[in-house]
């Protein structure tokens, strides 16, 4: 059943224009082209919505929507994942790309028993050079919510790919950042685990206004979420977030 799964990708843009269309070239380039694209747009000033919306009068795959108002990435991810029709669901940013296997060996590698996947990755920058770093190469294995508490992986947003039929709920926590490590979370509360394929399918941009470029911030989105949305007491948050911090320096 997998291998043929039609796939939902679910893609939130905000001013995107400059790398959006490489993101559509990565998910038209896939080997597994039973897919369908849907994109929100969060308010654009740049044109990004009108592009989505010229492919998606070429393309019948792609699906385009747009915000009444600026809401962030968790509301516009849930507006798409609403629409979404597929048995899998995967997510990619509107500035990542895919190797042309990502979808066909993930699927494969999920089968009928696997729920919950995730890849390896490599950093590019904002021109979408390769950096030469990556991050969860070379590793195997599953996790679990202790696991990823304590950030045991990194687990790249672009990088997941979920059978819907396994999940009651998909929708991201609404919180302005960090809403889909939230989700990995809520997910992984349940009792699965998410299982990681050590190849590097997905290229992760950096760019210079990028959130995950500052770590003070990323430090305290991640305090607000073992305190705020995980509900976790104070010795135990402290303790997750001493793991965090120290692979936050030496991990990569």
């Amino acid at each position: 059943m997998s291998i043929d799964s039609m796939v939902s990708i679910i893609t939130p843009t905000f001013n995107s224009r400059s790398y959006i269309g490489e993101t559509y070239l990565s998910i038209r380039g896939q080997s597994h082209q039973n897919w369908e694209w849907l994109v929100t747009d969060d308010c654009s000033t740049d044109g990004s919505a009108a592009f989505v919306a010229e492919l998606a009068a070429k393309d019948s795959r792609v699906k385009s929507f747009r915000n009444i108002e600026n809401s962030g990435a968790a509301i516009t991810r849930n507006n798409s994942i609403l629409h979404a029709a597929g048995d899998f669901i995967a997510f990619i940013d509107s500035d990542d790309y895919w190797e042309p296997e990502k979808l066909e060996r993930q699927l494969q590698f999920m089968g009928e028993k696997i729920d919950f996947s995730f890849t390896a990755y490599a950093i590019m920058d904002e021109r979408g050079n390769l950096t030469g770093k990556l991050v969860d190469a070379n590793r195997s294995g599953s996790f679990g919510y202790d696991d990823m508490l304590c950030k045991a992986a990194t687990l790249g947003c672009s990088t997941v790919m979920l059978r819907r039929s396994a999940f009651a709920d998909l929708s991201m926590p609404l919180i302005r950042t960090g809403q889909d490590y939230a989700l990995w979370l809520k997910l992984l509360k349940t009792g699965k685990r998410a299982h990681l394929i050590g190849e590097p399918l997905t290229r992760y941009r950096i760019t210079p206004n990028s959130i995950s470029r500052n770590k003070v911030k990323k430090a305290k989105r991640q305090w607000q979420i073992y305190r705020e949305i995980e509900g976790l007491a104070l010795p135990k948050a402290a303790y997750c977030f001493a793991f965090y911090a120290w692979r936050a320096v030496f991990r990569r």
